[in-house]
């Protein structure tokens, strides 16, 4: 099977969209003006390509350096590619393997599991991604969370704006990661967002959801009060 490569973002953007419709799979923009190229992977990319033709979408996401240059080259300037299509539950792994293959410049990490890696964060965050990558040295690993000591990190966030319900960027969540048995607790769908590496669409989508899946085959979101 011959994979798409669209070599002018822009001309090509009703097709790529057409071309995705209802398929997962590892995907890399390319900048033709500096060759620096970008790998992602979705479960649905047609829904991501969407994001990423979206202006407002690129604003709001423009700590990623691939936003950030799709805006200021143009989406002409880009080719986009698709590496491979996979079911959606080998989209982590597959992404990882064209990450060490092929280091791409504008990521961030060249870990999909760890979306962080070579960003400046708070001493909030860093504690926040410690205790998550801590292991089987962390007191709490492989541990269900008691309800006192999550009314202590519930306490802990007291005094942060907060608006309930599924779709608002402030709700706070924990999400749980299946493969490493951890739990990690976010002030905001956005926070977690942007520490998995996806929109906050992707999150607000699994709470809706009836029969919501594990995030890309591993994580699963609850909201805590």
């Amino acid at each position: 099977m011959k994979l798409p490569k669209y070599n002018n973002a822009d001309i090509c953007k009703d097709q790529i969209l057409s071309d995705n419709k209802n398929k997962s799979g590892i995907y890399m923009w390319t900048n033709l003006i500096n060759d620096k190229r970008y790998v992602g992977s979705s479960e649905n990319l047609k829904i991501r390509f969407s994001q990423y033709f979206n202006v407002n979408h690129l604003n709001r996401s423009n700590y990623m350096y691939i936003c950030r240059a799709l805006l200021k080259h143009d989406y002409s300037n880009f080719k986009l590619e698709i590496l491979e299509y996979c079911e959606p539950e080998k989209c982590l792994e597959k992404e990882d393997y064209y990450l060490k293959k092929l280091k791409p410049e504008y990521n961030i990490s060249l870990n999909p599991s760890a979306p962080f890696s070579g960003r400046q964060h708070s001493d909030e965050s860093k504690t926040i991604m410690s205790d998550a990558k801590s292991g089987e040295n962390h007191p709490n690993y492989g541990k269900t969370l008691d309800n006192k000591t999550k009314q202590k990190i519930s306490e802990s966030k007291k005094g942060k704006p907060k608006i309930e319900g599924s779709g608002s960027p402030s709700q706070q969540i924990e999400v749980f990661d299946i493969k490493n048995n951890t739990t990690t607790y976010y002030d905001s769908i956005r926070e977690a967002a942007k520490a998995l590496n996806c929109d906050n669409s992707a999150i607000r989508y699994y709470f809706k959801s009836i029969k919501s899946k594990p995030y890309k085959g591993r994580y699963t979101f609850t909201k805590t009060k």
